[in-house]
């Protein structure tokens, strides 16, 4: 009687063992085949490239339109700071990111992140706790942002640049 009961457990766990072995299995190759039509099945979509010698009148409607495409340069790190007000000071952390016109634009905010960094920290630790809790002192500190870094990029490239600056995160405790 001792010998079937201990024979019954034993397939039982043998079963249940065998069971989550197909389970393990089954979920692997669906993600091995899920991964498979991402990477090498993508969009199809192939990508034309041009030779020629001389300068055709498309690559020139291609760059003035690249001009014209907002692209979007993220501040590496939020900016924590403390902002004094009139009952309490509050601990206040803003994500940034700029929003530039055209590649060259680009890379000219990205050269000079850590100056951008220094003007932002140094317009938002100017601010004032009890402004920042209203929309229009944020979109206030946001105007004086913008013109701080179009101020700060004229200076150092002859050129504004930067065309707006976006908060992505905003917290104030």
């Amino acid at each position: 009687m001792a010998e079937e009961l201990k024979g019954e457990q034993g397939k039982k766990k043998k079963s249940k063992l065998m069971l989550i072995l197909i389970v393990v299995f089954v979920l692997l190759a669906a993600g091995g085949a899920a991964a498979y039509f991402f990477l090498f099945m993508g969009s199809g979509e192939v990508s034309e490239v041009s030779v020629s010698g001389g300068v055709s009148e498309t690559s020139d409607a291609q760059e003035s339109s690249s001009e014209d495409t907002a692209i979007y340069v993220a501040m590496p790190r939020p900016f924590p700071f403390n902002s004094p007000g009139i009952s309490r000071e509050r601990m206040v952390q803003i994500e940034v990111q700029l929003m530039v016109r055209g590649q060259l634009n680009e890379e000219l905010a990205k050269r000079h992140i850590p100056m951008i960094e220094g003007s932002l920290l140094q317009v938002f630790s100017a601010s004032n706790a009890d402004d920042l809790v209203t929309e229009a002192g944020k979109a206030q500190l946001r105007d004086k942002a913008t013109a701080q870094i179009r101020k700060v990029m004229n200076n150092l490239e002859k050129s504004p640049v930067v065309e707006q600056v976006l908060f992505t995160g905003f917290v104030i405790q």
